[in-house]
């Protein structure tokens, strides 16, 4: 398969992030770089875009689809996570911006091979790095019925996550779960069928949860908002796509606590902490896709754009 991925609120984010031509920018979930690409045309001052994701197929397409601005481009294999060190090994301690499109690429919901859909009977994998050793074939198999519960019910907001995690665990005494195919007819089994008669694949959430527990979703998206905007240059800004619920809400609570990270009593006449404002949330409600875009990518439908700006040179 090629590696296609429509770029989701392209001209919203192009516009959040602001760019100068000689600015410094960091793509960190570089995908097939619709995002970097249109980045990359701007940085005609000297600027530079570094552009990271753990997914081999996604650096390679990036590598490529960038070949034309090499001159102001680099693209490293790793998680974002550990984007700034690897900056930092590069000389550059500070960037005028920042993009996270967070979740999974068509692509990789499109490659059967990878295990991460349930239109597909294929290998239980999910993992975005292929080189990690955690899959979602190890976490069926090995994790105690209270540890998928709690991953499905918090990961997946699944109701019925104690209920699916049983039968995974009644399942699995016959012999390893392997396939997708046979997680779906787990699910299908835990489900009331009055419930799965409302609407929408019942395995959805399931498989959000594992993928996010096989990938660390959560943790690393919560491990690196504050570095991220602790690197930000005066003016700088950080744009997050995201396409649910949960991680919606950790970039919003982080926004939140940058922009007002005083940890003073409430009733304290003036604050004595000493914590100042990192800067401040340029969206107070998040963006969304146009009705146009709406039309042509039915993928955009869950996408929320939260953009932060970090202080100017006079506020720091």
């Amino acid at each position: 398969m090629i590696f296609s991925h429509t770029p989701i609120m392209l001209n919203e984010v192009i516009e959040g992030l602001a760019i100068k031509p000689e600015g410094i920018y960091l793509d960190g979930t570089i995908g097939g770089a619709g995002h970097s690409s249109e980045i990359a045309a701007r940085l005609t001052g000297g600027g530079h875009l570094y552009g990271t994701d753990q997914d081999d197929a996604a650096i390679e397409a990036a590598t490529a689809r960038l070949s034309k601005y090499a001159d102001r481009t680099t693209v490293i294999k790793t998680n974002y996570e550990y984007a700034l060190t690897e900056l930092k090994s590069r000389g550059i301690n500070k960037l005028d911006g920042i993009l996270l499109d967070l979740g999974v690429s068509s692509y990789q919901f499109d490659d059967e091979s990878r295990g991460f859909s349930y239109r597909f009977d294929t290998r239980l994998d999910m993992r975005m790095d292929t080189d990690s050793e955690l899959t979602a074939e190890t976490i069926v198999n090995t994790y105690s019925g209270q540890e998928l519960t709690r991953i499905i019910r918090e990961y997946g907001e699944e109701q019925f996550a104690a209920n699916i995690a049983k039968h995974i665990i009644e399942r699995r005494k016959t012999g390893p779960i392997t396939t997708t195919g046979e997680l779906s007819d787990i699910i299908h089994a835990a489900i009331p069928a009055k419930m799965r008669a409302k609407g929408g694949n019942p395995c959805k959430k399931t498989f959000q949860a594992l993928r996010i527990e096989c990938n660390r979703e959560l943790e690393v998206l919560q491990n690196s908002i504050d570095a991220f905007i602790k690197a930000l240059n005066p003016g700088g800004r950080i744009c997050i796509i995201t396409f649910h619920s949960l991680e919606d809400r950790i970039v919003k609570n982080a926004f939140r606590q940058a922009e007002d990270p005083c940890t003073c009593p409430p009733n304290f006449p003036v604050c004595v902490c000493g914590k100042k404002p990192l800067g401040k949330s340029v969206t107070r409600k998040p963006v969304t896709a146009s009705d146009k875009e709406l039309e042509d990518n039915p993928r955009s439908s869950s996408a929320k754009l939260r953009i932060f700006e970090r202080n100017s040179n006079e506020q720091l």
